[in-house]
């Protein structure tokens, strides 16, 4: 059966910005790429420097080859982790969706994959899906990285866990995988997974009608009352289903402020730096 393209969703977001982002945005690659012969459908997201990113789903949903993938205006594969800027100034990033809200499959961006598409976990052979629904969309930070071979001294010093910094975004709307967000973070919880830190910064995206009102930690108490609380224990639980023990957090337990939220994007930003330099071993992962 021939390949099939279609449009299934459009989002546009404002390109006017003088910032530059942190440490410097990589320049797009334009090697040549053969094109896949399965099915896709693609829709287009606005992102600063593009200005256009397609976003094309390869093969189907919930199968081992389903992937996401994002493209330049002139169809050219671009990584969703390095390429897409960071830092859109005025305390706006980018932010991509993973993971939809109230969806139960996890999926993430293939760290080791060339041009890092996004697609559903597997383990032992398996897809892997939550036990229940995730209530707020998830997804991570564009040219972060949390280094597993620094430790983190405020937080019971655990290294990083290999992975881009992950965005709990709390706003009312139902993403989908692979938008582009414009986000402010409002507090962060760290999150210790099996001994690795795992940083979740709460944000919200700038398009939500409450965006205005919530500025810093205790705003969203104040607006979204009991949604910390719901992210943290969310977070804590979702694996013992399947037998593991909760997850804890440091920092007593609470979500910290935006400041705090800020300095650790920073970090991780430049540690992603360091990574994308060639400074620190990047092992299996991919920076293409």
């Amino acid at each position: 059966m021939a390949a099939t393209t279609r449009a299934i969703s459009s989002s546009t977001y404002s390109l006017l910005t003088t910032n530059k982002p942190f440490l410097g945005a990589r320049a797009l690659r334009l090697n040549n790429l053969k094109v896949s012969s399965r099915t896709t459908r693609s829709y287009t997201c606005k992102a600063i420097y593009y200005p256009e990113v397609t976003v094309k789903e390869d093969g189907q949903p919930q199968t081992l080859d389903y992937r996401v993938f994002f493209h330049d205006k002139s169809g050219k594969k671009v990584s969703p982790w390095h390429d897409v800027p960071l830092q859109l100034g005025d305390g706006v990033f980018n932010f991509i969706v993973e993971i939809p809200k109230e969806s139960s499959a996890k999926m993430e961006v293939a760290t080791d994959e060339p041009f890092t598409p996004i697609k559903q976990d597997i383990k032992k052979g398996k897809l892997r899906f939550y036990p229940y629904n995730i209530h707020w969309n998830y997804g991570l930070l564009p040219q972060t990285w949390e280094d597993p071979t620094l430790a983190n001294h405020e937080v019971e010093g655990a290294f990083g866990d290999n992975d881009p910094v992950d965005v709990v975004e709390i706003g009312e709307s139902q993403r989908k995988i692979g938008e582009v967000l414009r986000v402010k973070p409002l507090a962060a919880l760290a999150m210790i997974d099996e001994g690795e830190l795992d940083w979740k910064i709460v944000a919200i995206s700038l398009d939500d009608p409450k965006a205005s009102l919530v500025n810093d930690v205790d705003d969203v108490e104040k607006h979204f009352p009991g949604t910390l609380t719901a992210i943290r224990d969310w977070f804590r639980d979702y694996k013992i289903p399947d037998g593991k023990p909760a997850n804890r957090f440091g920092l007593g337990n609470k979500a910290v402020n935006k400041d705090y939220a800020l300095k650790i994007i920073t970090e991780t930003n430049e540690s992603w730096s360091k990574l994308v330099k060639r400074s620190i071993p990047a092992g299996e992962l991919s920076l293409v």
